[in-house]
């Protein structure tokens, strides 16, 4: 039973308790409200995750960079366009959760809301420094962890041999957080049947309509972010048409958009960057697999926004300019360290609501259609990672120039037959 349980995939299991609780809900109120500690349960196995996630993790993004070819150069432009196009993906984020109407009819109340003074501005950026950095992973102050986790990575990255051994410890440590994450995931179901059956016994299924407004918002968001952004990008960064980028990069978009996978999709990624769009592949071999880890635009930049003001709406909880402002460096520094693991964009927007104080028991609407909204924010990401590749590539002179001019007058593009993966 267990075994047939496990065989069944991971989102067919959460939409499955995503009905099976409200259902419990609509036919027995008193019995759905009782079953809140499940997702109680779920919600604090998600924030003992958060701290050591975010150290171990940018920690060992940040030092798999070292030794590379060129780093300073090819790493820098690389990481820096990334982080850019993520701040961008948050502000569209951002905009367009703020123009779609996502209010509900009805407010929930959550447990529990952190209370949230609004400092100075000044303030803020102090209080990024951690007075004490044991302090700021025993609290869970996210902000203050990023700072030291990117810290640390670059002086490990400074010291080289010396390093090494607290190299190979932080990224041993990544795996082990990843494989727990994974443990603690598979609660994913029991948690959202949990909290969904407490909210329709509570509430009712009217609490459910604005879902169909955040989908649509979603990806809104990220075919702005992929014809304007992008577009711009490979236009004059590269001088190449947008159209005719978009032609030669489809196929592997519907590859990223059928598997939810970024790195079930890098083989394709890898095969149309460097045989369409003629990126040299030493270059393309260390870019892709960089960017199916750490460019994130779609689960870092534009989903914690809008869902971060989703969840905000659903419990009438107001936010203001200085909220904004730490979602979107969130967002895009949490990017770094969180790509690659299943269910890593619920792991992202955990960080980016606990940040500014918001219930993390929305989460529960969210998983619920998190498959149909993982589809699009990975074409995002690989679309992403191949606009980046082409522009760093023409800046250094690693582009096969007859390569990229055959693509782009070529208008039928043989699709990469890979084995494709999904995580």
């Amino acid at each position: 039973m267990i075994q047939a349980w496990f065989k069944i995939p991971f989102w067919q299991r959460v939409l499955g308790g995503f009905v099976l609780g409200a259902l419990l809900g609509l036919v027995a109120a008193d019995a759905a409200i009782s079953m809140q500690p499940l997702g109680q349960l779920f919600i604090r196995a998600i924030q003992m995750l958060v701290a050591p996630l975010v150290l171990f993790a940018i920690v060992s993004s940040i030092t798999s960079m070292q030794g590379q070819r060129n780093l300073g150069r090819l790493a820098g432009k690389t990481v820096g366009l990334f982080l850019l196009t993520a701040l961008i993906a948050s502000a569209i984020g951002l905009g367009v959760g703020t123009f779609v109407d996502l209010t509900p009819s009805i407010e929930l109340t959550a447990s529990s809301v952190t209370e949230r003074d609004i400092p100075p501005v000044s303030q803020v950026f102090l209080s990024v420094i951690p007075t004490n950095p044991f302090a700021a992973l025993a609290e869970g102050k996210v902000l203050q962890i990023i700072f030291f986790a990117v810290l640390l990575g670059l002086a490990i990255n400074a010291l080289k041999e010396k390093a090494k051994p607290a190299q190979r410890f932080f990224q041993g440590g990544a795996e082990i957080m990843y494989q727990i994450t994974r443990y603690v995931l598979e609660l994913t179901p029991i948690g959202v049947f949990g909290l969904m059956a407490w909210v329709v016994g509570s509430y009712g299924l009217e609490m459910l309509l604005p879902l169909g407004k955040f989908i649509g918002a979603i990806y809104l968001a990220c075919v702005i972010h992929i014809v304007f952004v992008y577009g711009s990008l490979v236009r004059f960064g590269a001088k190449v048409k947008p159209w005719q980028f978009f032609r030669a990069i489809f196929p592997t978009q519907l590859i990223a958009y059928s598997t939810s996978s970024s790195f079930g999709t890098l083989p394709s990624t890898l095969k149309t960057t460097t045989e369409r769009l003629g990126v040299k592949k030493e270059y393309a071999s260390f870019s892709l697999p960089l960017g199916a880890t750490i460019n994130m635009d779609g689960c870092g930049g534009i989903y914690p926004a809008i869902a971060a003001i989703f969840i905000a709406h659903l419990y009438g909880i107001p936010l203001g300019a200085m909220e904004y402002g730490i979602i979107m460096v969130t967002a895009t520094m949490a990017s770094i360290g969180t790509a690659g693991v299943p269910g890593s964009a619920m792991v992202m927007l955990t960080v980016t609501l606990s940040a500014v104080g918001l219930p993390l028991e929305g989460i529960a609407f969210i998983a619920a259609i998190d498959r149909i909204i993982d589809m699009m924010r990975t074409a995002t990401n690989v679309t992403g990672d191949m606009a980046v590749s082409l522009v760093v590539a023409k800046s250094e002179n690693m582009v096969d120039e007859d390569v990229l001019a055959a693509s782009m007058i070529n208008k039928q593009m043989p699709v990469a037959k890979t084995a494709i993966t999904s995580s």
